[in-house]
């Protein structure tokens, strides 16, 4: 990957990856393909993940009877005009998208790729939803199309893991991330800071863990809290207390200092429904926020990667 660092921007923004590779300014639209999650249905487990509601983090477009054209059609049209982009990549967000047999799956990119102004797929799934037959699909798009595999980690920590009710471990996790690599696609890793009972080093031993895989992009998310979760049961008896502003800002700093230089940042924090948030309300600011961020590296002096080398010398001499 191409670094793109420069003193107005001390991190390998997406937006400027994109540029670079486009000419021009790509926008993703947020698509919901009506799939679930093995820690939903029990393949692995029931519920899911104790912060995701009933619509995985989505839209529930799906559920309103959209389809995936629709969505397409109404995404352009907005995000279209206010960036006055004219490509876009898909992004399939809701629940794990990778999880449902081949032919199902191959219609659902068919049809986004479909659409002249799509230049892409991002695919947020889980490392235990992949198969030899799908990821040999998505490899024979990339002969055209950029392909990102966004797989949730969340932390490096198999308690943590165990406590999310992820339903997978860290082990999964890798043994993905080396089969996906293999075969050229573009593999980026979600996390999240300030996971229950997570300290400061534990989280920033996830961003080394991070550095030392074959991955080409991360998004940084924070843990807030929506309602109608078991984390906002946690919450609501005083058993979890979400980051303040000022530690997500430090911490996100910190953890991209350690990041290997060329890995994209493909976000920064979460985007929260106004009306299913609980808590924090600060996280609202998303604009503030990332602002903030970029002010804190420029008040630091620091960029993305700067601790990286120090992180892997350890590691070797370890």
């Amino acid at each position: 990957m191409k670094i793109c660092l420069s003193p107005d921007l001390p991190y390998n923004s997406l937006n400027a990856y994109l540029k670079d590779q486009y000419g021009e300014r790509v926008q993703k639209i947020t698509l919901d393909a009506g799939l679930t999650c093995p820690n939903r249905d029990g393949r692995v487990g029931w519920g899911g993940c104790i912060y995701c509601n009933d619509k995985g983090s989505g839209t529930g477009a799906n559920a309103l009877g959209h389809s995936l054209t629709w969505q397409l059609a109404d995404g352009i049209a907005r995000v279209g005009k206010r960036y006055r982009a004219k490509k876009f990549i898909a992004y399939f967000q809701s629940f794990s998208n990778t999880y449902g047999s081949i032919e199902k799956l191959r219609r659902l990119y068919d049809e986004a790729l479909a659409h002249p102004q799509i230049v892409g797929l991002s695919i947020g799934t889980r490392p235990d939803c992949l198969t030899p037959e799908l990821i040999n699909l998505l490899t024979a798009y990339c002969q055209k199309h950029i392909i990102w595999l966004e797989l949730g980690l969340q932390s490096s920590h198999n308690r943590t893991l165990q406590l999310l009710n992820r339903g997978h471990d860290v082990s999964t996790f890798v043994e993905a991330v080396n089969l996906t690599s293999e075969k050229g696609l573009h593999v980026l890793a979600h996390v999240i800071l300030g996971l229950p009972q997570e300290s400061r080093t534990e989280m920033l031993a996830t961003a080394k863990f991070l550095g030392t895989l074959r991955l080409q992009g991360i998004k940084i998310h924070l843990l807030y809290i929506i309602k109608n979760t078991p984390l906002a049961k946690l919450y609501a008896d005083g058993r979890f207390v979400p980051l303040s502003r000022e530690a997500y800002v430090n911490l996100v700093v910190d953890f991209i200092e350690l990041l290997p230089p060329d890995m994209i940042i493909h976000r920064l924090t979460g985007d929260p429904h106004p009306d299913e948030l609980m808590a924090p309300e600060w996280c609202l600011d998303k604009t503030g926020i990332v602002n903030q961020i970029k002010e804190t590296f420029m008040q630091r002096k620091t960029f993305q990667g700067r601790l990286w080398n120090v992180n892997c010398h350890s590691n070797l001499s370890s």
